[in-house]
């Protein structure tokens, strides 16, 4: 299927209600991208509760297989999932991080991460799930490194951002940690060697080509050499690394601002994820979801991108999270103020 054939819609699969409160993040279960298993993700909200959902393969509709409750005392920010599934890591405005084991379908809280001044704003496992990173308003992150038996050991305390840190995001394939914070900038934080002290290699701020206002969100593409970045001041950011230079062990290598998409938006920008086949989606203030694609126009000056699709009316409220399912099908399920999360499914208009 060509995306650029312009006969694409984004079809609304699902309405799902249950959170009581705005729906803040959601998080897809990376183990059932697998055909025969279960399509699962998670969301959290400002009803202090995270609720686990499952597609049942027969029937291809999606109910609430639990309620995670009465562990974090106030909103519950952001959630996670370790790369094998198994462990589901919560970021609450209470502090604490909390870490969920599935044991039989039944979801306990196996550890609790205590450090953080004030509200923990965002989790993010790396691609091994050795590492857990958090951050929050205190304007510090952490990096915990996963000990057996579900410990977990504060390795260190990033300082930088001069403000609360809104994100924290591993890269895909290599041990470098990127947050941003409502500081206006991006931040890259590398340790030279296995045991080695992490710190800043790089600021993407606006003297940069980078941002004006706070950077909301971050997601890299598959091949994890392109990052796209947005903003409060309306904008989305696209850019690039020599990662191969990086993965042969060659040192650092900075990310080089690519292209600046604006004019889409006219509220804040508060989540972009990137699908495997590059289709970037947002969500925003403006209630609305939004699909870019790269231009394969052949121009000179570099990397375009442009609109796919714009589904106005996606929520009532704010879009406060858009992420793809990590498998086959072109999924996509966004969160919302409005207290709903729907699942959406990208095909062509019959």
């Amino acid at each position: 299927m060509e995306l650029l054939d312009g006969n694409l819609e984004l079809k609304e699969v699902q309405k799902l209600q249950g959170h009581t409160d705005r729906v803040w993040s959601l998080a897809w279960n990376p183990a059932t991208a697998a055909a025969d298993v279960p399509k699962v993700f998670a969301s959290c909200s400002g009803d202090k509760t995270v609720r686990i959902w499952e597609e049942s393969p027969s029937t291809r509709s999606w109910d609430c297989k639990a309620v995670l409750e009465e562990t974090h005392t106030r909103t519950v920010r952001s959630c996670a999932w370790s790369p094998s599934g198994r462990l589901l890591a919560t970021a609450s405005f209470d502090a604490t991080t909390a870490i969920w084991e599935n044991v039989g379908g039944d979801f306990e809280c196996v550890s609790t991460l205590e450090g953080h001044e004030n509200e923990v704003k965002s989790v993010s496992w790396n691609a091994s799930g050795s590492l857990l990173a958090t951050c929050g308003r205190d304007k510090t992150v952490w990096i915990w490194e996963v000990m057996p038996g579900n410990e977990f050991e504060c390795i260190q305390v990033l300082q930088g951002h001069t403000q609360d840190v809104k994100m924290v995001e591993w890269h895909p394939t290599m041990d470098i940690l990127f947050s941003c914070s409502y500081d206006n900038t991006v931040k890259v934080w590398w340790s030279d060697d296995a045991d080695g002290d992490w710190s800043c290699v790089q600021t993407l701020g606006e003297s940069s080509n980078g941002h004006s206002s706070t950077v909301w969100s971050l997601a890299f593409n598959a091949k994890g050499d392109k990052l796209v970045t947005c903003s409060d001041d309306l904008t989305m950011k696209i850019w690039e690394a020599d990662v191969i230079r990086m993965q042969s062990g060659d040192g650092y290598a900075p990310w080089n601002h690519l292209c600046t998409l604006s004019g889409y938006h006219d509220r804040t920008i508060f989540s972009v994820h990137w699908s495997r086949e590059g289709i970037i989606a947002s969500g925003a203030a403006d209630d609305a979801v939004r699909l870019f694609v790269e231009s394969k126009d052949g121009s000179m000056n570099g990397s375009s991108y442009q609109l796919l699709l714009k589904k106005e009316k996606a929520h009532d409220m704010d879009v406060n999270s858009v992420q793809w399912c990590p498998g086959e099908k072109r999924l996509l399920a966004s969160a919302s103020d409005d207290g709903t999360i729907k699942i959406w499914e990208l095909g062509t208009l019959p």
